[in-house]
């Protein structure tokens, strides 16, 4: 109890303390300011309808924020929020609200459904140990595909007396009901972190490990979190379905870049352990508020997302506590990588840390003697541990598309050429995504790097052959650049890889809708049209190129220090820099690898489909990730090999070539997907 005594008069007291509440204290100072300069800049004072307007507008965004400042404190992330909303605000759009039992269900329904999404989130984290970003991720796909299932399009109905009740005045003239319902969320956060429940919610966040030495049962406290998280969700999609009076089954998806940049900027500490429901909720007020203020302004909607991610950023940059990021220790810390990098450490330096699971090594250990060679199956038995199931499903895969489709035959050169053409795409972002998975980060900046790169392509190339010469190497550049400021940010600055690109990704969104203006233009080159749609001996030119890149790929990560170096900063980085592994350096580099592979399958798309689009690398997220952890990758790092990836480019490609002959909805293989992801996480984890 003495450890619950000492940390509780730091989260509870009702006193602001300026030591212990100093970014509670920066955000209310900071929205004051904000909501002054908006009356400044008025023409009309804020009044009672401003203030209704404002609260109706954050709502949704408050709620939600709360409901991660829960899930986060406990040493969580959940990004299945905007999922979860989408669903709900679906769900309850599509339910019977006739009467006032109907309406009351409604919301009820809906606050379960969160919290059932929550438990969902909680059992795999809590009590099977896996990631959170992994489950999580998967968990958006699984809630999205659902989503799509029951609402394909806008639609749906919420009873006006819904929206009346929610967006409409609780005392008339004086309290508008989303600012009582706000307070109401504030105030079960009050009650919560008052128990002995709330403080064991901070204990383990802050050290697990203690928090389970003194007698917290720490799967139950995160399981707990994460079905209060979802609950709020759920709130909020009732409210957004309440507040546009129908359902948007993709209404969710803006808001995951907003609630982490409301949580952040709102004074919670990404690593746990420290939050409050009150400062994320003016974080998110205050996001508002940042937003309307460009719009006053009369700056175009497409910096939406800009602003965001560079606050997002900002924030963390303040916040010496959550990482390296505080102003005068990233110049230290920037110094320091420069300096070594001056020195040479990518290169030079003998690797005495873990190495990877080399395939197909022959060679004799020295000392060994020929008798007493151990056989291949031996040297490889770990690895084709991990390898083989996606190369046996993907055989599975194959024999059920024969047996399902007779006319198809899987050995002619057209089904193999169209299935290494379709998994070319993902066997390039295997390279970049795995090699930041094997070094213990993820890379959520891949969908809009490669939009962004294609819709630069096409706008420069316009037709050209000449232009492609020129154009294909300065667009992988530009993916590199993005993949450097990735790299840089989890080196230098500190940053949780999550979040720099998450943020990356929401940047690259509106710099492509302001270099675009909306509607991408241009179109892509004969040469590289032939190199996807022509044909050399019967196969199409780019079935070589991938043969040539899996090689490569192979060789860069199985035969190389920087691979090697890969592998020991995945395992360990505290062990890899004690042996004398550039760490900064590989984890700058296995970024900037990212961005170039993200930037040259943007370029192969649009030799694909013959332009560019926006969102046109939304549908490579989970598959780039999948593809890495089927081939049996360990999401934790250290641990894969590309050939393993290779395997689950080829099981998911086929999967999704035999789905694509069915009469089932697109939405069935994002479910597909995220199941399978989840289960080759359970059965390939460590044990």
């Amino acid at each position: 109890m003495n450890y619950f005594a000492n940390l509780l008069p730091a989260r509870t007291g009702f006193r602001l303390n300026p030591e212990k509440h100093r970014s509670l204290i920066a955000i209310m100072v900071v929205f004051g300011g904000l909501l002054a300069f908006v009356q400044a800049i008025s023409s009309v004072s804020i009044g009672y309808s401003g203030i209704e307007s404002l609260s109706n507008s954050g709502a949704p965004l408050a709620l939600a924020a709360i409901g991660q400042t829960f899930i986060i404190v406990a040493g969580g992330l959940d990004l299945s929020a905007g999922g979860v909303i989408s669903l709900v605000n679906a769900v309850t759009a599509s339910m019977p609200q006739t009467s006032t039992l109907g309406q009351i269900g409604v919301v009820l329904a809906g606050i379960l459904i969160g919290g059932a999404a929550g438990a969902f989130n909680g059992f795999f984290i809590a009590f099977m140990r896996l990631q959170p970003i992994v489950v999580t991720l998967s968990t958006m796909f699984l809630l999205r595909g659902i989503t799509l299932l029951i609402l394909p399009q806008p639609g749906g109905l919420i009873a006006p007396a819904l929206t009346k009740f929610f967006t409409g005045a609780a005392i008339p003239g004086l309290l508008p009901a989303p600012v009582l319902l706000i307070l109401i969320g504030l105030g079960i956060w009050g009650v919560i972190t008052r128990t002995r429940f709330g403080t064991s919610l901070f204990a383990v966040g802050s050290d697990p490990e203690s928090a389970h030495a003194v007698g917290i049962d720490v799967p139950w406290i995160k399981f707990k979190a994460y079905v209060i998280g979802g609950m709020f969700y759920g709130a909020a999609g009732v409210f957004v379905g309440a507040q546009t009076g129908s359902a948007d089954p993709l209404v969710g998806n803006p808001l995951l870049l907003q609630i982490f940049t409301a949580v952040v900027i709102g004074g919670t500490l990404l690593r746990g352990g420290r939050g409050s429901a009150l400062g994320s909720v003016l974080g998110a007020y205050t996001l508002m508020l940042m937003i309307n203020i460009l719009l006053v302004l009369d700056f175009p909607a497409y910096y939406s997302t800009i602003s965001e991610g560079i606050i997002l950023i900002l924030a963390i940059l303040g916040s010496s506590s959550d990482s390296k990021a505080g102003p005068k220790q990233a110049f230290l810390h920037a110094k320091n990588w420069f300096q070594s990098m001056r020195r040479g450490t990518l290169a030079g330096q003998v690797v005495t840390g873990i190495e990877p699971l080399p395939l197909l090594r022959t060679r004799t250990p020295a000392g060994v003697k020929p008798a007493d060679r151990p056989t291949w199956l031996k040297r490889n038995k770990e690895l084709l541990r991990y390898t083989l199931p996606a190369y046996v499903s993907f055989i599975v895969v194959l024999i059920a598309t024969q047996f399902i489709y007779p006319d198809v035959s899987i050995l002619s050169f057209k089904y193999v050429g169209t299935l290494i053409v379709l998994g070319s795409f993902l066997a390039i972002l295997a390279l970049g995504q795995g090699s930041v998975i094997l070094s213990g980060g993820l890379d959520l900046s891949v969908p809009w790097t490669i939009a962004f790169c294609a819709i630069v392509s096409t706008s420069l190339i316009q037709g050209s052959d000449m232009a492609t010469v020129w154009v294909v190497p300065f667009v992988i550049a530009i993916g590199a650049a993005i993949g450097l400021v990735n790299g840089l940010g989890v080196a230098v600055l500190g940053f949780p890889p999550i979040v720099i690109t998450l943020a990356t990704n929401g940047i690259l969104q509106g710099l492509a809708l302001l270099f675009s203006g909306g509607t991408p233009s241009g179109f892509t080159s004969p040469s590289l049209r032939w190199l996807m749609t022509g044909s050399v001996a019967g196969l199409p030119p780019v079935v070589y190129f991938v043969v040539l890149f899996v090689a490569f790929s192979v060789i860069l990560l199985g035969r190389t220090v920087f691979g090697r170096w890969v592998y020991s900063v995945g395992s360990s980085p505290r062990a890899a820099y004690l042996s004398g592994v550039g760490v900064n350096s590989t984890l700058t580099g296995v970024y900037v690898l990212s961005g170039c592979c993200s930037a040259l399958v943007g370029i192969l798309l649009t030799g694909f489909s013959g332009q560019a689009s926006l969102g046109m690398g939304d549908d490579y997220l989970l598959p780039s990730i999948a593809v890495v952890i089927v081939g049996g990758t360990l999401i934790s790092g250290g641990r894969g090999h590309y050939l393993g990836m290779i395997g689950g480019v080829l099981l998911l490609t086929s999967l999704g070539t035999l789905l694509s002959g069915t009469t089932l909805p697109s939405a069935v293989r994002d479910i597909i997907f995220g199941m399978v992801i989840l289960i080759s996480v359970v059965t390939l984890r460590e044990r």
